[in-house]
């Protein structure tokens, strides 16, 4: 299965971010970002729907996004 991650600036954006979307009926998981990771605050939002979109929907409710990557992951996520 096909997701991105969406880099947040904080654990509690991150939260707040999860509590949106999926109150929205959206699929979104926070997921510890990787040691890669130079943006944020070291957590990512795990989405399956259009990344662009999500941001569109976060940056309305006042919630930053940083890099956005897109992952491939076999079995259940």
């Amino acid at each position: 299965m096909t997701y991105t991650l969406i880099s947040v600036s904080s654990v509690t954006y991150a939260m707040k971010a999860k509590n949106l979307l999926n109150g929205m009926g959206r699929y979104c998981e926070i997921e510890r970002a990787d040691r890669n990771s130079r943006t944020g605050c070291g957590y990512s939002l795990r989405v399956r729907d259009d990344p662009s979109e999500i941001c569109g929907i976060l940056g309305k409710s006042g919630i930053r996004t940083g890099e956005q990557r897109t992952v491939e992951r076999g079995g259940r996520p």
